[in-house]
């Protein structure tokens, strides 16, 4: 099999094509003079900043108005999520700018994390795109014409994600039976989840019931079924849809 290739949301390559002002952001200076030099070998590429934390990156959009930035997730001073707040920020602030997000990792969470105020002009690619000039540049002209980009790896790990909360036995479960039954993974009495979730003994009893019915647990022992339910949820850590 060769190499995954990138899932491209888009309405058209961009046409008659201009030189694009793009910033750079990593903490790693290899990796920011290695994109650099790949991006100065294409002539449509201006890199007008080169930085390496979030205060000089801030401070080089406002001086530069790049059209693009391209960005790692995680910078100084905390390397968390700066890369995705950054990009957050220019949504609200200059939606103009597009943003490529590089990670070293297939982490679903960070890509929808991207997109959910919207995709238009957002890519999520893993740094090792970056070695692929053609897909770079590709990607940062995407974004610059409003288009979107989603690493193919990605959307594998979307999809697996997805399959496993349609095969878990708690996508039965509704929302507060869910709320019950991590109440019941911590270890709580059924009077306990009652203080917790603000309802009566008897309201907590059936939703427990419930619970027992739908992952089949209801004819084993009192015990056996809390602890299996207990496993059960602790299994299956993804975020459910509501029933």
């Amino acid at each position: 099999m060769g190499p995954s290739k990138l899932a491209v949301t888009t309405d058209g390559a961009p046409s008659g094509r201009q030189q694009l002002r793009i910033a750079l952001a990593d903490d790693n200076l290899i990796v920011r003079e290695g994109v650099e030099r790949i991006l100065a070998a294409d002539p449509g590429m201006d890199v007008v900043a080169s930085c390496g934390d979030l205060p000089s990156l801030l401070a080089a959009i406002e001086s530069e108005r790049p059209d693009v930035l391209v960005t790692d997730i995680r910078l100084p001073p905390t390397r968390t999520d700066e890369g995705i707040r950054v990009a957050a920020h220019l949504r609200d602030q200059h939606p103009e700018i597009g943003v490529v997000v590089l990670s070293n990792h297939a982490e679903p969470a960070y890509a929808l994390a991207l997109l959910k105020p919207g995709s238009d002009g957002r890519a999520y690619l893993l740094k090792e795109r970056i070695f692929d000039r053609v897909q770079l540049v590709a990607a940062i002209d995407l974004v610059a014409a409003g288009d979107s980009v989603l690493d193919a790896r990605i959307v594998e790990s979307l999809v697996a994600a997805k399959l496993r909360v349609e095969d878990s036995p708690l996508a039965a479960l509704t929302g507060r039976e869910r709320e019950v039954l991590a109440e019941i993974a911590k270890g709580d009495s059924n009077a306990a989840i009652a203080d917790t979730l603000f309802l009566t003994k008897r309201a907590v009893e059936k939703h427990i019931n419930s619970i027992f019915i739908k992952l089949n647990l209801a004819f084993a022992q009192d015990v056996s079924k809390r602890v299996t339910a207990t496993l059960l949820f602790l299994a299956n850590p993804e975020p459910l849809p509501p029933a």
